[in-house]
């Protein structure tokens, strides 16, 4: 598989070598920008070139935040991942990033152990989108037709093939496809197999996932485990029922990105879902049913 390409976005020449070192050791391919504006410059020019903006928080001529608030009001690089670089570490700080869409965040200084996690994480996170968009087109859109459905799951795969399907039934497919995915997900993973936030942090440090995951699918506490999803297009509004076997969980913190996690490889699917993908998103119960739902045009 082709490396992924980053452009590192830092005005400090030091700091600059020291991402663009890392980042090559590892394979990536790295474009340099010593500016915000160069490298507005080069976003606006190509940007299918990147899979990836390691944006350095403070900068003279136009600061990360500008930049990121840019990027994301393009169509075409909604979806790429920005990484905030900053010794700007305040709750209020980095919360203002996230609204702005900054995802992912490193906090200066950092190890290359964690530059390399995060960037892994972000680019993975990337490219798993944009195969979901490329799934959910190859389905067509012969569900736009559909009134009401029930369809069982038990593997994160067929979590995957199942998202890119019903996706079809929206009007904006590539729209959907990614929070319905993130939530059938998290239903086999923290649901169904019980994997707790800490230990996919763990599992995720040691390039362990979907190791645990493919063990504790052939395990007999867990192996009978299904997901049930129901679909239904109702006057003008299509919902999504998600249901695991899990014993749930406590919810209310994932609705929205905190700063808490803004460092973490993970955790960003419940907020994303509820703010790109859905206009309402409810939890139920103890935590192991959710329903989401679209609002269609009359």
């Amino acid at each position: 598989m082709e490396q992924s390409c980053i452009l590192v976005v830092d005005d400090e020449p030091i700091s600059r070598e020291i991402l663009v070192e890392n980042l090559a050791v590892e394979g990536y391919r790295v474009v340099e920008a010593a500016s915000g504006e160069a490298a507005w410059q080069l976003i606006d020019a190509t940007p299918e070139r990147f899979e990836a903006i390691l944006l350095d928080r403070m900068m003279p001529d136009m600061d990360g935040i500008e930049i990121l608030r840019r990027v994301k009001q393009r169509a075409d690089m909604r979806y790429v991942p920005v990484i905030m670089q900053t010794g700007m570490t305040a709750d209020a700080d980095v919360s203002e990033g996230l609204r702005a869409g900054a995802y992912y965040y490193l906090t200066k200084p950092f190890s290359a152990d964690m530059l390399l996690a995060i960037v892994a994480a972000a680019t993975r996170d990337y490219r798993d989108h944009r195969e979901l968009e490329r799934e959910a087109e190859r389905q067509g859109r012969i569900l736009s037709c559909l009134a009401e459905a029930r369809f069982v799951y038990r593997t994160t795969d067929e979590a995957r093939s199942l998202a890119a399907l019903l996706a079809n039934a929206a009007p904006e497919p590539t729209r959907v496809v990614l929070g319905l995915s993130e939530l059938m997900l998290n239903a086999v993973e923290h649901g169904n197999l019980a994997i707790s936030y800490q230990e996919k942090s763990q599992l995720i440090r040691f390039g362990r996932l979907q190791q645990e995951i493919a063990s504790r699918l052939d395990d007999p506490r867990f192996a009978a485990r299904k997901v049930e999803i129901e679909v239904r297009r109702v006057a003008d509004e299509l919902s999504f029922l998600i249901r695991d076997q899990g014993v749930g969980f406590d919810w209310h913190g994932y609705l929205e990105m905190r700063p808490e996690r803004a460092f973490d490889t993970h955790g960003r699917g419940i907020a994303m879902s509820r703010m790109v993908s859905f206009d309402r998103l409810e939890y139920r119960g103890c935590g192991n049913e959710v329903e989401v739902a679209i609002h269609l045009a009359g």
